[in-house]
């Protein structure tokens, strides 16, 4: 998924004793399988761990451009151009509707953009890494938005109703994103020898950093115990992962590729797979900004904003403009 790690703010999963009349109620709602709207009472905690889930996967989506954006003007064809544009413009649009979703919950879309340009709210860890080469864009879109589908398909029946129907149209067109990104690889994994190994290279990259998109396990994560109770969160980091892998890895072969994991093989008799251990030493310390493109990512969102600060100025100054002739009419 593209939020990782957030908190809930409280120390333990809340019980029956621990709530408040209105609190249980709330509860019984969700438990119901009664969608919460933006106007319905809510606890606290629950409306700050939505706006931090939910404004971390729509700077996720807004950050997500950059790393392709690298590569339009260097795409092969005309037509893998304009994919490519049609793609970006996707995420684009999925940032949108979750900075509309998290609005719903009384934060402005200025606070939330603040905290990601201060370096205070985060974005996946996936986009601090380095596209090198066109077969990274076709890794990101089977890997990265294969792995977000995963996560982001139960999140359509998540208990906060503005955040699970932006998730409908947003998961759509993250399957046309996958099925880009591995019409790319197949088409280089059956290109030239040089062309295959290109594509064996952008998935020895890619496949460790796209398992952590999980984050760690949450077995005992009080955080995504809570989560999960408000039906934020419907299921483990460990289940979404070996969720990924057992997809994944058929796809892999299929192409006639390999998964840099010697320890991967399958058990007949779980029917899954099983995999090396993941270097989380890496995925925090990408999280703590020390990743290899977390300042250039950064520095160009903020910079992006400073430079389009005319136009939003003149959009202000259009809006009050028609709406001074309204008032005169």
């Amino acid at each position: 998924m593209y939020a990782q790690m957030v908190e809930t703010g409280l120390k333990k999963v809340q019980t029956n004793e621990d709530m408040s009349a209105e609190e249980q109620a709330f509860q019984a709602r969700i438990d119901a399988g009664v969608k919460i709207e933006a106007k319905d009472w809510m606890p606290e905690a629950y409306r700050k761990t939505l706006v931090r889930q939910i404004s971390q996967h729509a700077h996720s989506e807004i950050v997500g451009q950059l790393p392709e954006g690298n590569w339009v003007t260097r795409a092969p064809t005309l037509k893998r151009k304009s994919v490519l544009l049609a793609k970006i413009q996707d995420e684009a649009g999925h940032g949108l509707y979750l900075y509309s979703a998290a609005e719903t919950l009384g934060v402005s879309r200025d606070e939330l953009l603040a905290a990601l340009h201060s370096g205070k709210a985060k974005y996946s860890s996936i986009f601090n890494y380095p596209t090198l080469s066109w077969a990274d864009m076709g890794a990101i879109g089977w890997l990265v938005d294969g792995s977000a589908i995963i996560n982001q398909i139960p999140l359509c029946r998540c208990s906060y109703g503005p955040y699970a129907r932006a998730m409908i149209r947003v998961c759509k067109e993250e399957s046309f994103h996958a099925r880009q990104g591995y019409d790319i690889m197949m088409s280089l994994a059956k290109g030239t020898p040089e062309q295959k190994a290109m594509a064996q290279d952008a998935l020895n990259r890619w496949w460790w950093p796209s398992l952590m998109m999980f984050g760690p396990s949450d077995a005992e994560s009080v955080n995504s115990a809570q989560s999960s109770k408000w039906r934020i969160k419907l299921f483990s980091n460990d289940e979404l992962r070996q969720r990924m892998v057992d997809q994944t890895v058929p796809q892999v072969e299929y192409l006639g590729l390999t998964v840099p994991d010697p320890d991967l093989k399958f058990n007949a008799d779980t029917g899954h797979y099983e995999f090396g251990e993941i270097d989380w030493s890496e995925f925090h310390n990408v999280l703590k900004g020390n990743g290899p493109c977390n300042r250039e990512r950064l520095r160009t969102r903020v910079k992006a904003w400073d430079d389009g600060e005319w136009f939003r100025e003149a959009l202000v100054a259009h809006a009050d403009k028609q709406a001074a002739k309204k008032a005169a009419a």
